[in-house]
């Protein structure tokens, strides 16, 4: 939920958050400090994170108030990295993590622990977020340390030369061991894309991995980078992923999507590549259908 409202005379002068609660007073203090921490505060369209910020009138306050259970600190440590040099770092990102920051919040994000990761290595370089993963989406997640390498990997991405594997479970066991749907792809609602016209081109190369009862692990290389393309392709042919309900998915604990690996050329020519196993939910929702996924 997002509220906005405008310092009036009568808050000029005030502190942030005493002006909040005087704005929208169905908000305890410690409630909007919380907001005003996580990065869920902007002032005249200006991300805020300190509470004793003194206002003037015309002031814009903006809160993003998100569900306490989505407040889940992220923090990296070196360990808990797939990759890094001297350009970039690779992370596995979990279920349930945003990508980088929406109107709610800045920290919790992976964008937030990766910077936070980058200041106590001793970089002064922002996390630049140069490709997203849905917020149902785990695996591996690719971060530039240089306006350089960014550019770099930037470039690659979107010339189509980034090596992306998926991991999905799908309902349904599909025909054919490999297969390729080319159907472009447009946005239909808020939340939802689809296969229409006109549309953007968009290809996804399939490989069947493994079957079990009713479902089936499947490999999914993205040629073309639109948005939810391969929930929508899948769906699209009859085989909606498992646990993506926008798409017509069963339920289950969790979207059944996974960036197994990333691979590309790096400024020297070097190939860096990073994999990221799935997590235990991902593995016990396979072997709920008769999966291994250990004998991928």
């Amino acid at each position: 939920m997002i509220l906005n409202a405008v310092v009036k005379e009568e808050q000029s002068g005030m502190r942030l958050d005493d002006a909040a609660k005087a704005l929208f007073p169905q908000l305890s203090k410690g409630e909007i400090r919380k907001i005003i921490d996580w990065g869920g505060c902007t002032v005249s369209q200006t991300l805020v994170r300190v509470a004793s910020r003194t206002l003037r009138e015309g002031d814009e306050i903006t809160l993003g108030v998100m569900e306490p259970e989505r407040r889940v600190d992220l923090v990296f440590a070196k360990e808990d990295l797939l990759y890094e040099d001297t350009e970039c770092l690779a992370v596995n990102k979990g279920v349930g993590i945003n990508s980088q920051r929406t109107p709610y919040q800045l920290k919790g994000t992976v964008e937030y622990a990766v910077g936070e990761y980058m200041k106590s290595r001793g970089l002064k370089e922002p996390a630049r977020v140069i490709h997203r993963l849905d917020r149902g989406t785990s695996g591996v997640m690719f971060f530039p340390k240089t306006k350089r390498a960014a550019t770099h990997i930037s470039a690659l991405l979107k010339g189509g030369k980034v090596e992306k594997v998926y991991w999905t479970l799908i309902s349904g066991i599909p025909d054919e061991e490999c297969w390729t749907t080319d159907a472009p792809i447009a946005k239909i609602n808020k939340f939802r894309y689809g296969v229409a016209l006109p549309g953007k081109e968009a290809r996804t190369a399939f490989r069947l991995l493994l079957q079990g009862e009713g479902a089936a692990l499947v490999e999914a290389r993205p040629l073309t980078g639109r948005t939810h393309q391969i929930r929508v392709h899948l769906a699209h042919g009859g085989f909606p992923i498992i646990g993506d309900t926008t798409y017509g998915g069963i339920h289950a604990p969790r979207m059944m999507l996974h960036c197994h690996s990333m691979a590309f050329r790096a400024m020297d020519g070097r190939e860096i590549k990073a994999t990221a196993p799935p997590d235990e939910a991902f593995v016990r929702v396979c072997g709920s259908f008769g999966i291994d996924v250990n004998r991928t």
